[in-house]
């Protein structure tokens, strides 16, 4: 069977969706020895970025989230005799003749509409049902976005699989002299707390910012804030309430920071604090977790699920819960040991290697499903 993983997004953006992609299209290959795979690139793509002799790269000249994207993709798919596939990004081409499995991250375009830009908002509203009819079968990140699938989507049961996603193997303790030396070339502070994510309203930066003023009015030797991420929908400068709430300071942002440097920024953190209001998986959480680091996260969405009992947990819509986890972490040295400990077990529970086989498993489901 000639099996197609669309791995266009790769060539488009970075973050969690591209890293699973590029997960996917480089081990489930070479875990499959009995079909034969196709790696849907982006015509820019160089062939030097495409190392897996396991797989063939094709280049498609649709790009992804375009307004004619499932027109145009299954005009150039056609033609590849293509048995299966799959669409990691939620949205399949509109036709062809090839079984269908989509990747469903989250479903924060229904239930939190106002975080997304218009646009956004319309591109999957208007697809996503469409999406869920066509496809054979369905994965989640998570059991909160499968239950969130089944209830909003009116999809049965037995269709949407839940698999986990996994950190970078990247992701691990690192050595003190590894620390201190990307610090100091960074040039952060000894002590700080760590935001990762893109910077946008359901991250709810904002509530993170104002948690962080009071905290530091309070205990004026609180470690800085430092927070890496990039822009993403809705963003409003942080730059401005950074301002508003006089913390020039005690804040600071980093953007285009190379992953290989973020193990030794999360090893380095006093904690990792993500107060979102919603997430369909999180991976600055177990990312954080497995370089063991403590966590602080939202009791909302897919958050709890992931981490388990393993991190500190707080209401995204209160400024003083999330004061008061930050302020117990920095306070409470066997809190933090506890935590750092439980991190480090939980993160090891989720692997790309499980994470592919199950996949793959439900490939062969579909492929053996008349």
């Amino acid at each position: 069977m000639r099996i197609a993983v669309d791995a266009r997004l790769t060539d488009y953006s970075a973050g969690g969706i591209p890293e699973y992609i590029q997960q996917l299209s480089t081990r489930i290959p070479k875990l499959d020895t009995l079909n034969e795979y196709l790696v849907l690139n982006a015509v820019k793509t160089k062939q030097s970025n495409f190392n897996n002799p396991a797989a063939k790269m094709v280049k498609c000249w649709t790009p992804p989230h375009h307004v004619l994207e499932r027109y145009s993709l299954t005009l150039e798919l056609i033609p590849r005799n293509i048995h299966l596939l799959h669409s990691p990004d939620f949205i399949p081409p509109r036709g062809g003749p090839w079984k269908s499995v989509i990747t469903i991250h989250d479903l924060s375009f229904l239930l939190h509409p106002n975080f997304l830009t218009p646009h956004s908002q319309q591109y999957y509203n208007n697809q996503i049902q469409h999406a869920v009819q066509r496809a054979d079968a369905i994965l989640a990140d998570s059991n909160t976005t499968r239950n969130d699938i089944l209830e909003y989507l009116g999809v049965t049961p037995d269709k949407v699989t839940t698999v986990y996603l996994a950190p970078h193997e990247r992701y691990q303790p690192q050595p003190t002299h590894i620390v201190k030396s990307t610090l100091s070339r960074l040039k952060l502070p000894s002590q700080y707390l760590l935001f990762v994510g893109t910077f946008e309203p359901r991250k709810n930066i904002n509530g993170l910012l104002e948690a962080y003023s009071s905290l530091v009015s309070k205990q004026h030797d609180a470690p800085q804030l430092v927070m890496i991420g990039r822009q993403g929908w809705l963003h409003e400068p942080i730059e401005s309430l950074i301002h508003k709430l006089n913390l020039q300071k005690q804040v600071q942002i980093l953007t285009n920071i190379d992953a290989q440097d973020l193990p030794a920024i999360y090893t380095g953190a006093v904690a990792l604090l993500l107060p979102s209001h919603y997430e369909g998986f999180g991976f600055p959480v177990l990312e954080s977790m497995a370089c063991g680091t403590a966590t602080i996260i939202s009791n909302k969405g897919s958050l709890p699920e992931i981490a388990g009992d393993a991190s500190l947990l707080c209401n995204p819509n209160s400024t003083e819960s999330i004061e008061e986890a930050i302020s117990m972490v920095l306070t409470d040295s066997k809190l933090k040991s506890e935590l750092e400990h439980k991190g480090i077990m939980q993160s090891n529970i989720f692997t790309w290697e499980k994470c592919c086989q199950q996949t793959l498993d439900v490939y062969n489901k579909v492929l053996q499903s008349t």
